[in-house]
């Protein structure tokens, strides 16, 4: 049985799906090591413009498995400290990895995303809901840290730091309703998966370039540390596609012609 599929309802879209629905799609090794090699498959594939990442059964990603982790790659003959560290590493690579993609990963959240869960959807470029979906960041709840996978960085960007400290230091959950008030998911959808593809096919539509350049900007704008440093990067980027491709001339012409742009970046 395969932990991760990925399906192409559409040419330009792949649905990445943990595939574990007895175990709520945690984070075990034989989900996560898979995950990571498919999502760095489809970073390379250039027919791909987007990602939708989901969960089969009732959860998205219930975070750490606590009865049947499996064992992380390239552990064998360390120590306990050691095996910790490199266990630690599969799980921050799949987060950075998601991030890193050329391709915006939209989570199509269907259900309990908690724990390194919610870090995983948070790492996404597009959160969207299903009325199930809730979450949680339980580390608190487990006599540990709600810190983890990022989670105290990516949260807070996302819902501001007092929503972040209300979820992280109370460890209650947030459900689908709530999480669309406070913008950790910018819509709720009976059939997500379907709502996180058209959207894919909406971000396809666009300029290759021009869509990885926008999400690098976004998590660049986001780390900036003024405002003045970082305006210079975005008007590189304006110029680069303006100056480099027919793109801006082409979205004039189908405006007046009463159609869809076609962008091919290029002259």
């Amino acid at each position: 049985m395969s932990f991760v599929l990925v399906d192409r309802p559409v040419e330009a879209v792949a649905v990445v799906t943990l595939n574990r629905p007895e175990r709520m799609n945690a984070m075990a090794f034989d989900v996560m090591v898979p995950l990571l090699a498919e999502l760095q498959a489809l970073g390379s594939d250039n027919s791909v413009r987007a990602v939708v990442l989901t969960g089969a059964g009732a959860g998205f990603c219930s975070g750490a498995d606590q009865e049947s982790a499996g064992v992380p790659p390239g552990v064998a003959g360390v120590t306990r400290p050691t095996y910790a560290l490199r266990a630690m590493e599969v799980l921050e690579e799949v987060v950075l990895t998601v991030r890193r993609l050329h391709q915006p990963v939209v989570a199509a959240i269907n259900g309990a995303a908690i724990g390194g869960g919610l870090c995983l959807a948070l790492a996404c470029d597009l959160r969207l809901a299903a009325p199930a979906a809730y979450f949680r960041a339980a580390g608190i709840n487990n006599g540990l840290t709600a810190s983890e996978l990022g989670l105290s960085y990516l949260l807070p960007r996302a819902v501001g730091s007092t929503r972040a400290a209300d979820i992280m230091l109370t460890g209650r959950d947030v459900g689908a309703a709530e999480a669309e008030r406070i913008g950790l998911v910018s819509s709720v959808h009976e059939d997500v998966v379907a709502a996180a593809v058209r959207t894919g096919e909406r971000v396809a539509g666009f300029s290759q370039p021009g869509v990885e350049l926008t999400k690098r900007s976004l998590q660049a704008g986001q780390a900036a540390t003024s405002l003045e440093s970082y305006l210079p990067s975005e008007g590189l980027g304006q110029l680069y596609l303006r100056l480099l491709t027919g793109n801006f001339e082409e979205a004039t012409r189908a405006r007046h012609e009463g159609r869809a742009p076609r962008f091919t970046d290029d002259r």
